[in-house]
Order: C-alpha cells, then sequence, then structure tokens
C-alpha cells in the first residue's frame, strides 16, 4: 500500500555534481548539496516522490598523481576523500537518497560498456591528440581557446600534451543539439550560461572529444584496447543514468524508467560545458532522453576571489558548523547566493546575517510570541475572538505564503523563496508593534483581543516554520515544539486555523544567540593562526658534516643570458649562464612550475658550479641552481645585480 501510493506521486530526480576526490570540499562546494537538498525537501513537501543523487568523481591524472605524492594507492586516497565528503554532506542534514562512488564495479562495468557501444556504432574512432590540458579541469584546449595562454575555466596554466587517443564525433550530434536548446529554452539555466555555451562553443563549431587517455593509468580500462583508460569525464557524467538503473544493453530496470530523465542537474557554473554540450550528446549517441534542465550555479567567493589552498583563504564547513551551527550555515549560503551571480562569503558576514535576520527577526519573534502566550494565558493557546482589520493583512500574507514560495521555487530562486518567508516574519514583527500586546494585556476588558493577537502571531509562526523547513529543517522542528504542535504539512496552510486553542504551548527557547561580532571576530583569527602554527611542518636539519667538506662545493655567481623550457618536459627549465669564465655553462633546472622563462633572463643566480655533468631529458646538465623551498612552494635564490659574474659565495 505504502508503495502504491509512493507510485501515485509525480517523480521528481535532482542531482549534484559528484565531487572530484583531489581534496576535502570548501563551503564553496558544499554549497551546491546545501541548494539541492533544499530543492529535494521542497518538492517532497508539495508531494513529490523525489530521488535525489549526489556522489564522488575518483579517476583521473590529478588523482593519482595526489596519491603517488602521498606514497597511497589511489584507491586509498579516494576511500579518504570520499569518506570526507560523505561526512559533509551528512553533517550539512542533507537528504540524499543515493551517495555514488566511480570506482563502483558495477558503474565501471557499465561505463566499459557504453564505451564499446559508442565505438561500434563509429561515434568514437581511434586517432591520436596532440594539444593542450588543463590537469586541475581534466579538460582539452585548443590554441585558440586559452585565455592569455592559460585554461579558459580555471585560470591556470595548460600542459603540452600528445598521445594515442580514442575520439567521440562532437560535430555529429552540433545541430541537433542547437536544435534541442532552441526549442527548450529552460534546458540550460541562468540564461547567461545558455549564451554562453552557444557563443563560445556551438557557434564557432565543435571539435571532437578525447575520449581516451594513455599517458595515466588510474582510470576505468578501455577493455577492448589495453593501455587507454576512458577519459574522467565521460566516466564521471554517465554516473547519472549508471546508478539510476540503465543498462546498455537495453534492460533498464524499472527506476531508472520512472526516473529517468532527470529533472535537474545541479552543478557549478565552472563545469557547465562539460553538461551542456557533452553530456546531452553522449545520450543523444545513446539514444536516451535529455535531463529536462542544467542549473549551473554561481560560485561562493572569498573577497573577490575563488576559495583557494594557496592563498590560505579556504572555508570549510565543518569549521563554520562549529562555529555557528548547522542551520545558519544553511541559512547563510542559500540566501546569500543570487541566483546568477557570484555570492561572497565571511566570517563577519556570517556573523551579521545571524544577528539581523535569525537571532532578530526570526528566533526574538518565535521567543516573545510564545513568552507573551505564557505569561497572559499560562502557556495556553487563546481563541481568536476580537479581530480588527489589521489582522487580515497579517493573514493575507500568510494565506498568500505558499504560493509565493512555490512561485520563487519554480524556477529556482531559493534565495527569493526564503526571502517570501522572511517577508511574513517581519510583518508578524510589525504587527506585534502595531497591536502592542502589553498594553492590551493591562485592560482586562481587551483580554479576547488579546488573545486574537496572541493566536493570529501564533499561527502567523506556525506557517513561517512550515515553509521553512526545506531550508531550516532543524529550526523549523524546534520551532513546532515551542509552538506544540505536530501539523507540519503544507496542506495544513490553505486556511489560518492550524492552532489548537485550548491547547499547551511548549518551552520557550532561544533559537540563534545574538553574536558579539568583534569578540567572535578575534575568537576565530587566534583560532586560525593556532591551527596555522600547528599545522607548520617541523624543520628538519642533515647530519652535521665536517667544515671542510662544506668547502669543497664551490657557489659561483652566475648571469643568466638565456633560458627557454625543455621540449617534452614540464619541469625543465634550460639555462645559459656567465660564470664569469668566458663560456656560457648549460644548467637544466626543474623550476618551470614556478617560473616563466622569459622572466629569468638577465636574473643574477647562484649555481653550485663543480659538480659532474649530468643527462637530463638527452641534454647536458653542468651543475645545479640554488633555490629555496617550504610548504610546497619555491624561490629560486636571486642576487643582486650588482655582484659581478664568477663572484664566489663564502
Amino acid at each position: 500500500m505504502k508503495e502504491k501510493k509512493k507510485m501515485d506521486k509525480k517523480p521528481y530526480y535532482i542531482s549534484t555534481a559528484i565531487a572530484y576526490t583531489s581534496a576535502k570540499p570548501h563551503i564553496g562546494n558544499t554549497y551546491e548539496i546545501v541548494l539541492a537538498d533544499a530543492i529535494a525537501r521542497y518538492k517532497r513537501m508539495t508531494g513529490y516522490d523525489v530521488y535525489f543523487q549526489t556522489g564522488t568523481d575518483e579517476h583521473g591524472q590529478k588523482i593519482q598523481e595526489k596519491a603517488e605524492a602521498a606514497g597511497i594507492t589511489p584507491q586509498e586516497h579516494v576511500d579518504k576523500v570520499a569518506g570526507e565528503v560523505k561526512a559533509i554532506w551528512d553533517l550539512m542534514n542533507t537528504t540524499y537518497d543515493k551517495f555514488v562512488r566511480t570506482t563502483d564495479p558495477m558503474h565501471e562495468k557499465k561505463v566499459q560498456k557504453i564505451f564499446k557501444k559508442l565505438y561500434d556504432q563509429g561515434d568514437i574512432y581511434k586517432g591520436s591528440y596532440k594539444g593542450k590540458y588543463c590537469k586541475p579541469c581534466e579538460s582539452f584546449w585548443t590554441e585558440s581557446q586559452l585565455k592569455d595562454g592559460c585554461c579558459p575555466d580555471c585560470g591556470r596554466p595548460v600542459e603540452d600534451a600528445e598521445e594515442e587517443a580514442y575520439f567521440f564525433r562532437m560535430s555529429k550530434y552540433a545541430d541537433r543539439l542547437m536544435k534541442h536548446i532552441e526549442e527548450h529554452p529552460e534546458f540550460i539555466q541562468p540564461e547567461s550560461r545558455k549564451n554562453e555555451m552557444i557563443n563560445n562553443f556551438l557557434k564557432p563549431g565543435l571539435q571532437d572529444l578525447c575520449v581516451s587517455r594513455t599517458s595515466f593509468s588510474w582510470g576505468i580500462p578501455v577493455d577492448f584496447d589495453p593501455g587507454h583508460v576512458v577519459y574522467v569525464w565521460l566516466d564521471a557524467l554517465t554516473n547519472y543514468i549508471t546508478f539510476c538503473g540503465y543498462d546498455p544493453d537495453g534492460n533498464h530496470d524499472e527506476h531508472y524508467k520512472r526516473f529517468w530523465p532527470a529533472d535537474v542537474h545541479l552543478i557549478g557554473k565552472d563545469i557547465i560545458r562539460f553538461h551542456t554540450i557533452y553530456w546531452p550528446i553522449f545520450l543523444m549517441a545513446l539514444g536516451e532522453p535529455l535531463p529536462k534542465q542544467v542549473f549551473g550555479h554561481p560560485w561562493l567567493l572569498v573577497g573577490e576571489g575563488k576559495m583557494s589552498k594557496s592563498l590560505g583563504n579556504v572555508i570549510y564547513a565543518d569549521d563554520l558548523v562549529r562555529l555557528f551551527g548547522v542551520d545558519a550555515v544553511r541559512y547563510y549560503v542559500l540566501h546569500e547566493m543570487p541566483f546568477a551571480n557570484d555570492g561572497v562569503i565571511s566570517y563577519e558576514l556570517i556573523c551579521e546575517r545571524i544577528n539581523s535576520e535569525l537571532a532578530n527577526v526570526l528566533g526574538n519573534l518565535v521567543n516573545r510570541t510564545i513568552a507573551m502566550t505564557k505569561k497572559y494565558f499560562g502557556g495556553i493557546v487563546p481563541a481568536p475572538a476580537d479581530t480588527e482589520p489589521v489582522d487580515d493583512e497579517l493573514k493575507a500574507v500568510a494565506l498568500g505564503l505558499p504560493a509565493a514560495v512555490e512561485k520563487r521555487m519554480s524556477d529556482l530562486h531559493v534565495a527569493d523563496a526564503i526571502d517570501e518567508v522572511f517577508t511574513l516574519l517581519r510583518r508578524s514583527n510589525k504587527y506585534i508593534d502595531e497591536t502592542m500586546p502589553w498594553a492590551l494585556a493591562k485592560d482586562e476588558a481587551k483580554k479576547g483581543r488579546l488573545g486574537t493577537v496572541l493566536y493570529n502571531l501564533l499561527e502567523s509562526i506556525r506557517f513561517a516554520a512550515t515553509m521553512l523547513r526545506p531550508y531550516l529543517p532543524d529550526t523549523a522542528d524546534r520551532i513546532f515544539a515551542q509552538l506544540g504542535t505536530e501539523d507540519k504539512g503544507i496542506e495544513s496552510l490553505a486556511s489560518f486555523d492550524g492552532m489548537t486553542p485550548g491547547a499547551p504551548v511548549g518551552e520557550a527557547s532561544i533559537l540563534f544567540e545574538r553574536i558579539d561580532i568583534p569578540k567572535k571576530l578575534a575568537e576565530i583569527e587566534e583560532e586560525k593562526k593556532a591551527k596555522q602554527q600547528a599545522e607548520k611542518p617541523a624543520v628538519t636539519f642533515l647530519p652535521d658534516i665536517p667544515f671542510d667538506d662544506f668547502c669543497k662545493v664551490d657557489m659561483t655567481v652566475c648571469k643568466v643570458l638565456a633560458c627557454e623550457n625543455v621540449k617534452k618536459s614540464e619541469k625543465l627549465l634550460k639555462f645559459q649562464l656567465d660564470d664569469g669564465s668566458g663560456t656560457p655553462r648549460q644548467i637544466l633546472s626543474g623550476i618551470a612550475k614556478y617560473y616563466k622563462a622569459e622572466d629569468l633572463v638577465g636574473k643574477t643566480v647562484v649555481a653550485v658550479t663543480n659538480l659532474p655533468p649530468r643527462k637530463m631529458m638527452g641534454q647536458e646538465s653542468c651543475g645545479m641552481l640554488l633555490s629555496a623551498e617550504k610548504d610546497g612552494k619555491l624561490n629560486l635564490i636571486m642576487l643582486d645585480d650588482k655582484i659581478e659574474a664568477g663572484s664566489k659565495l663564502c
């Protein structure tokens, strides 16, 4: 009977992008799962049978290199990070139905079948790739697509890539995709993302997409061609159907038949291209329906820039929850992110929103309404009696709330939906000022009017708590406990009479404590400094050596005559140095990640000049440049240009 009732509901499938397991997710990553959860909770509340899928993306070159650097296997690395991701998703009280991992053997087998199916029907062919590759984004670019020589998505340097690979014929489906976008204006949202995809990618013409790699091994093997692994984006994107019950042989299970196509893929704007061009074309090639909508949400910025571990400005959800509580963090990220533009987060702004909106508008309203009910009616819900026109204004805002929120949520304007709830809360606070219950309480003849005022306030709070449930679920439950009612369903908001006269209210409690902002910020800064100090690696020293051994090292001041990148090497720069001898000295140094060759010409550096020559990438290196390294950052030691070439360090 329960299953039949569920099947009577309209299905709704929402997904997040699967989190890349290179590192622990920060609050900007976490925003997406909270946003998806708010939408999923709202849809369940309004009568939908919701399937909410999230998870982790666990293959790729970047992950293999991270694991190797840590001295562990890629599987051990992704197991650890996937555990961190799931723990944060759970901490944020998100109600996903399925947490997927792309290292799941079921998924891997289906991806292999999908790859073979596309190959057999001629959509995938074998060739060789030569071009630019962004390792952090796992994306390929042509020279013309680069922005200032860097990845146009993330702005980081790209590297040359050349290897045997399989390609997908993207151009075969380009016109069909363009037609779909034109006929379904809701497919890519917001509008600005759609325009970007059409103008920057579809209109200039799609290049065939590299869909396999041979330069690393941490990926799903192409089972009919050893040495090739499936390109991480073909692997990752298919998660939306493989875990939903899709079968490459056509024997889809009932879950897939019920929920696909997805109602919305919720993703960050930085991966919109993969989800609105590659993914729909893959689906077209497979003969499957396209998702109804792809929503590319904006970023949560710190100041004017993205969060970056190297900049030291990363904020993590678990730290915020410890400082402010789950619902305060949920409120901030949901309410402070505009629909199409980037939002900003800082500890000071969070404190301000908690004080002005959560503690004052919401918390103070609930607290004093319950307190007045206790004080004037012994904690019993009064019966409404004497009404006045001002009551009708409050009731109209309350009764109009479900429709107002639905209008906002239908377009995924979640922040605006929360604003609608706070419009009722502010109107309720104004109602207190207009009716002045404390003044009515002084006149026994106005007891009936006082009862009406308090009933209207209690009922308005019930309306607000019901509509807050998708966004602040724990807070809503705490409000219902203070109201002393279990009537939480949206269907109960059809009329303004949900509170039961004569029933007791619960105990008043503070929902959100006001924050002493200067004191709190000082505490956070002290804690941050202590954490940074604790995380600093201890300085270690090598064993002592005899002074005579040190004197054997010949350290010579050199002028950089020329510098260039070594072909086919990501790390090496080749220097021609004036060491004072009259003959240029060639030294190769692995610092290309930190410096541009042209920026070093003319600089004064220090080289160890009595090391035996050695071969590097087939070229001879006669010495070693001195540099300083700490915490993954490297600085070439440079001296004052007045010091002459050939001078010795002593």
